[in-house]
């Protein structure tokens, strides 16, 4: 496993490469009691647990544990019901989306959601908000912020598209590329919006081994050297624990266990709650 511990001042104080007057002391994302009921069912249940800035924050556990209902509280894709999640010391619980999207939380998907007739670039300009061009006025009265605007994001989105070795795919329809290099788009996507944390969902599920390695790869290039701080839902036992520190294991909607890879993958109770599901052992 790489060193993607951010790197310490003389001072004793850490600094984050891209986010240098981050006080590491108070965590980027703070999950506290969230609980979620669907009818008759809790999916999340008083789950709580911090994620570091400068971290790279694997989340497991067996089908059905509310990893990813936990995701959509924390993304606005649902309101919790009970609990709060604070995003940089800022209590953020229930907003929409796209309001947390704007504050630098960004969300993936499992099954990635591409613009499928929209070339790769174009998918790539689509993301920033507050776009001039955006107000119908704008392109009639305002020509050339407009079309200078357009040209600094196709900069933007070609210098992403190089970053996860995707440009020569920058002209093709997003809807032609293999599920691996969607995933890929997926990462570059949030990109474009300069996030502070992303959520990973799945981003190594249906992906051939070559393309998981440049996925991990540029996950490990965006944490070092650009302080993104991730957390991600992953069944990929060897890439979890090869990837991640800490581990957070949810069982049953709660969180069970937390800590290093090499305490997680040998704790009872991990290995219990993962007995006659596709676990035996997390050796990996």
């Amino acid at each position: 496993m790489s060193d993607t511990r951010p790197a310490s001042s003389s001072t004793g104080s850490v600094r984050l490469p891209g986010r240098p007057d981050v006080d590491t002391n108070v965590p980027l994302l703070s999950i506290q009691g969230l609980t979620k009921d669907f009818g008759g069912l809790r999916a999340v249940n008083a789950c709580s647990f911090d994620v570091a800035p400068g971290s790279i924050t694997g989340l497991i556990g067996p089908n059905g544990a509310g990893k990813t209902t936990l995701f959509s509280l924390v993304s606005g894709f649902h309101r919790p019901d009970a609990g709060r999640v604070y995003l940089d010391g800022e209590d953020v619980t229930g907003l929409p989306s796209h309001l947390l999207f704007r504050k630098g939380l960004c969300r993936t998907f499992q099954i990635p959601r591409e613009h499928k007739s929209m070339t790769v670039t174009e998918n790539l300009m689509l993301v920033p908000k507050g776009q001039i061009g955006e107000r119908f006025w704008n392109p009639v009265l305002r020509q050339g912020a407009v079309r200078a605007q357009e040209r600094r994001l196709r900069e933007k989105a070609r210098e992403v598209l190089e970053f996860v070795n995707l440009d020569h795919l920058a002209d093709q329809p997003a809807g032609a590329m293999s599920g691996g290099q969607k995933k890929l788009l997926e990462l570059a996507r949030t990109l474009m919006a300069d996030p502070k944390i992303v959520l990973l969902d799945e981003p190594g599920a249906g992906v051939n081994p070559t393309l998981m390695g440049r996925i991990r790869e540029k996950i490990e290039q965006l944490n070092r050297e650009r302080g993104i701080t991730f957390l991600l839902i992953e069944h990929d036992m060897p890439l979890v624990m090869g990837l991640c520190n800490p581990v957070i294991v949810m069982n049953q909607g709660s969180k069970l266990v937390e800590g290093p890879p090499s305490l997680v993958k040998s704790d009872p109770r991990v290995l219990e709650a993962y007995l006659g599901g596709q676990y035996a052992a997390l050796d990996g």
